[in-house]
C-alpha cells in the first residue's frame, strides 16, 4: 500500500510565505520556502515565515527543499530554514542559487547543503520516486516547475508561470515536456491562483517594451525609474529600449548594482557596457536612473528622494518619475501617498495601469492551458488568497474536472491519497506564522505585538522611586516620565495627582521588616490604581512601568 500526503505550511489564503510539502511513504519533499512582508499595521515586523516545527520533528524524512525561482515569496525564508535544518539539501537552478547564496551571506550563514540543478535533468531518490524540473516562464530567469514521479502518478507543482512565446532563453517554457508529463499521467496538479479571476491570457499584457519606448521618446530629460530588483525581465526590457537611443543608465544602490552586474556577468542580462554610467552621469540630460523598489518597504527609496534626503539625487522640475510595475495587492495606500508626493514636487509621473499591465502570473486562459497539458486527476489550487483559489477551482471545474476532485484547502489541511485514490482524513498539520523583527531569530510573539500596539495607541508612563534600604521609606520621588501619552506642561495637575497615588501606595507597603516588602505587589498595585485613574481622567490606557530602587 502506498500513501501520499500533500499539505501547505504557508501560501494558502495569503500572498507569499509559500511552502508546500508532499510526503510519499514518509519521504518528504518541500517545494519553495518563502516569506511575506509585514504591513505598516504589524508594528515593526519585517517579515513573516511559516512555522516549521513539524518539519524539525520529521527532519529524518526530508529529502530536500526544491525552489522554483528567486523571488522572496518563494525562497526568501531560506536563511531562517537553514538555521533550523542545516543538514537538509536545498535544490535550485543556477540563477536562483546565486540569490540563495547572497541571502545566506547577508544572514552570515556560512554552511548550507546547496545543490545546483539543471532544468530537464532528473533527480533519483528511490526506485519508485524521482523528481524532474521543467523550465517555465516567469519574470526571473531559470524558473522551473517540479514533477514528482511516484508509482501512483505524478505530482506537479507549477510555481509561478505564464505562457509567453516571445520570452526565450532562460525564460522559455518547455511546452513539449509539459505535454509529455501529462501523457504519462498526473495524479495531482498544484497550480498558482494569483490571477485566476483575470480573463484571457496574461501575455502580452506582461510586456511593456512598447510602453518604455514611448516614455523614452516623449521625455527627453532625466528619467528616474523604480524597478523591483527580482523582476529581471523588466530590467532587460528597459536595457533593450535604452540601447536604441543615445541615453545612459545609472544604477543606484549597492544591492541593485550587485544584482544587475552579477546577472550581466552570468549572461542573464545583456547590455552594452558603455551604456552603464556612474555618479558623474547622474545629472546628464536624458539619463535613465534606476532605483530599487523593494517589496519589503515599497517606494522607500523614491520617498527618500522626494523628501530631499537622498545623498546623490536632487530633483529637478524637468525630471520624470517612471514607476515600472503596476500596483499590486497590499500597497494601494502607499502607492497613492507616493503619487501625491510626486504631485507636490510638481513632477511628471508615468505609471502602469493594473488593469492593462499585468505581472508574470497565470490568468484564466493560462491556467486552462496548463490543466489541458497536464490532464490531472485531482486539482489543487495554491498560491493566493482564498477568493483566488476559489476562482482557480472554477476554472478547473469549467474544464471538466469533477468538483469532488478539486481540493480547496487551508494551510495545515492534509490531502491524502492511498494507492492513488483520495481518502477522507481529518488530519491537520500544526501551522503558525513566525514574526521576524530585524535580525532577531525566532518569533517575536503576540505579547510583544500587543505591547507595541499599546505603546502606539496610548504611550508609556514610567514611575521612578528611591527607598531607604533599611527603613524602606521613600527618600526620593516618585518621579513620572511620559512618552506618547500627554503633553506634560498642559497636564501638571494630572501628573501631581498621579505622584500622590504612587507615593501613597508605596508608603502603605513599606515596613521596617524588609521581609514584608513585596516589590512585585507594589508594582502591580501602582499599575492597577494609576491605570484606573488615567482611564477615568483621559480615557486612555498607557503602558505603566514602575521602577523602585534601594539606597
Amino acid at each position: 500500500m502506498s500513501k501520499i500526503k500533500i499539505f501547505a505550511l504557508g501560501g494558502l489564503n495569503e500572498n507569499g510565505k509559500n511552502m508546500y510539502v508532499v510526503d510519499v511513504d514518509h519521504q518528504m519533499f518541500i517545494f519553495d520556502c518563502g516569506l511575506k512582508y509585514g504591513t505598516d499595521k504589524m508594528l515593526g515586523v519585517d517579515y513573516i515565515i511559516p512555522n516549521i516545527d513539524y518539519l524539525v520533528q520529521n527532519r529524518k524524512n526530508i529529502k530536500g527543499v526544491f525552489l522554483t525561482h528567486g523571488h522572496d515569496s518563494n525562497m526568501g525564508g531560506i536563511g531562517d530554514f537553514v538555521q533550523m535544518l542545516p543538514e537538509v539539501p536545498i535544490y535550485a537552478t543556477k540563477f536562483t542559487m546565486e540569490i540563495v547564496k547572497r541571502n545566506l551571506k547577508e544572514a552570515e550563514i556560512e554552511q548550507a547543503n546547496l545543490k545546483e540543478i539543471r532544468p530537464h535533468s532528473k533527480l533519483d531518490f528511490s526506485n519508485d520516486i524521482n523528481l524532474f524540473p521543467i523550465s517555465i516562464t516567469h519574470s526571473i530567469p531559470d524558473s522551473v516547475c517540479y514533477v514528482l514521479y511516484t508509482k501512483d502518478g505524478a505530482i506537479v507543482y507549477t510555481g509561478d508561470f505564464v505562457f509567453d512565446s516571445t520570452m526565450k532563453g532562460p525564460y522559455k517554457t518547455d511546452i513539449g515536456k509539459l505535454a509529455y508529463v501529462g501523457k504519462q499521467g498526473v495524479l495531482c496538479l498544484l497550480s498558482e491562483s494569483f490571477y485566476a479571476e483575470k480573463q484571457g491570457h496574461t501575455s502580452p499584457n506582461n510586456r511593456i517594451s512598447d510602453f518604455i519606448r514611448d516614455v523614452l521618446r516623449k521625455n527627453e530629460d532625466r528619467i528616474i525609474a523604480t524597478i523591483l530588483p527580482a523582476h529581471i525581465y523588466r530590467v532587460q526590457e528597459i536595457f533593450n529600449e535604452v540601447m536604441k537611443t543615445h541615453r545612459k543608465i545609472v544604477i543606484m544602490g549597492k544591492g541593485l548594482q550587485d544584482l544587475i552586474h552579477n546577472a550581466i556577468e552570468m549572461n542573464y542580462l545583456v547590455i552594452d557596457q558603455d551604456r552603464i554610467g556612474d555618479l558623474a552621469n547622474l545629472n546628464d540630460k536624458g539619463v535613465v536612473v534606476l532605483i530599487s523598489d523593494e517589496k519589503e518597504k515599497p517606494f522607500a527609496n523614491l520617498e527618500r528622494i522626494l523628501k530631499g534626503y537622498d545623498k546623490y539625487i536632487k530633483l529637478k522640475e524637468t525630471d520624470t518619475i517612471f514607476i515600472t510595475e503596476p500596483s499590486y495587492d497590499g500597497i494601494e495606500k502607499r502607492y497613492a501617498v507616493v503619487l501625491d508626493d510626486i504631485a507636490r514636487n510638481n513632477l511628471n509621473v508615468i505609471t502602469l495601469s493594473s488593469k492593462k499591465h499585468l505581472l508574470h502570473h497565470a490568468s484564466r486562459e493560462d491556467l486552462m492551458l496548463m490543466i489541458n497539458l497536464m490532464n490531472p486527476k485531482y486539482y489543487f489550487p495554491v498560491k493566493g488568497e482564498y477568493r483566488h483559489q476559489y476562482m482557480n477551482a472554477e476554472v478547473a471545474e469549467e474544464l471538466g474536472i469533477p468538483k469532488e476532485n478539486i481540493l480547496l484547502k487551508q494551510n495545515g489541511d492534509v490531502v491524502e491519497f492511498i494507492d492513488g485514490k483520495l481518502v477522507e482524513t481529518e488530519e491537520k498539520v500544526p501551522v503558525d506564522d513566525i514574526l521576524i523583527d530585524g535580525k532577531n531569530q525566532g518569533d517575536i510573539g503576540e505579547l510583544v505585538l500587543k505591547d507595541r500596539e499599546m505603546l502606539g495607541e496610548n504611550g508609556i508612563v514610567i514611575i521612578s522611586t528611591t527607598v531607604d534600604r533599611l527603613t524602606k521609606k521613600v527618600v526620593a520621588g516618585p518621579e513620572i516620565v511620559t512618552r506618547g501619552f500627554i503633553y506634560v506642561k498642559d497636564n501638571q495637575d494630572l501628573i501631581e495627582e498621579a505622584k500622590k497615588i504612587c507615593f501613597q501606595i508605596i508608603s502603605d507597603s513599606t515596613s521596617e521588616d524588609s521581609k514584608k516588602m513585596d516589590y512585585a505587589k507594589i508594582k502591580n498595585d501602582v499599575r492597577e490604581e494609576l491605570g484606573k485613574y488615567f482611564y477615568k481622567e483621559m480615557e486612555a490606557k498607557p503602558m505603566i512601568i514602575t521602577v523602585i530602587q534601594e539606597i
